[in-house]
C-alpha cells in the first residue's frame, strides 16, 4: 500500500471504526472482546485490498457479517457469565433504567444462537431488507423471514420483560446501542 492509500485507510478507520464496533458487539452477543477480534480481522482484510475497493465500509461490514457466519458455523461452545447475586431493581428517574434496558437485551441477544443473533442485526439495527440480508448470508428470503419469525420469538420468551415495554417507553431512552429489536406484545 502506497503512503496515500495508508492515510485514505488511517482516516477511514478514525472515522468509521466506532461506528464498525457498535456493529460487531451485536454480532457478538455484547462479547466486547470478540466484536474487537472480528472487526480487526475485518479491517486487516480490508487494508490488504484497500486500492481495490470502491466503497470501504459497505467492504468492512460485509466482512464482519460473513466472518460473523463463519464463527457460528465452527460450533464454539458458548461462554456463559454468571454473577453470584441478582442486582436490585433501579427506581424510576435514577438514570439506571436505560442502562439497565441495554443489558436486559444484551443478555437476551447473547442467549440467541449466532446465526439469530445475526439476522436481527441485519434486519433491524442495520435496517436491511430482506434480500440483502439473504444475500449477505447466502441464504434465502425465505430462510431470513422464517429465522426472523423465530429469533423474535425467542427473544420474547427470553425477556419477556421487554414485552411490557410500549413504544412510549422505547422512544424515551437516551441510547439503542444493544437494544436493535423493538419487541411488540
Amino acid at each position: 500500500m502506497d503512503a496515500e492509500g495508508q492515510e485514505s485507510f488511517r482516516e477511514f478507520v478514525a472515522g468509521r471504526s466506532s461506528a464498525l464496533l457498535k456493529t460487531a458487539v451485536l454480532l457478538s452477543g455484547g462479547d466486547r472482546h470478540a466484536a474487537e477480534d472480528l472487526l480487526q480481522n475485518a479491517l486487516i482484510k480490508a487494508a490488504g485490498r484497500w486500492h481495490r475497493i470502491d466503497e470501504p465500509e459497505a467492504y468492512v461490514r460485509q466482512v464482519l457479517y460473513r466472518q460473523q457466519v463463519s464463527r457460528w458455523r465452527l460450533k464454539w461452545r458458548r461462554r456463559e457469565v454468571s454473577v453470584a447475586e441478582l442486582p436490585e431493581e433501579s427506581g424510576p428517574g435514577d438514570g439506571a433504567a436505560a442502562a439497565e434496558l441495554r443489558l436486559l437485551m444484551r443478555g437476551a441477544l447473547a442467549r440467541l444462537t449466532a446465526r439469530q443473533r445475526t439476522v436481527l442485526v441485519l434486519r433491524y439495527f442495520e435496517d436491511l431488507p430482506e434480500a440483502d440480508v439473504a444475500r449477505i448470508l447466502g441464504c434465502s428470503v425465505g430462510t431470513v423471514r422464517s429465522t426472523t419469525h423465530r429469533s423474535l420469538a425467542r427473544l420474547r420468551a427470553l425477556a419477556p420483560e421487554l414485552a411490557a415495554l410500549g413504544p412510549a417507553d422505547a422512544e424515551r431512552e437516551p441510547s439503542r446501542d444493544y437494544s436493535p429489536v423493538e419487541v411488540r406484545p
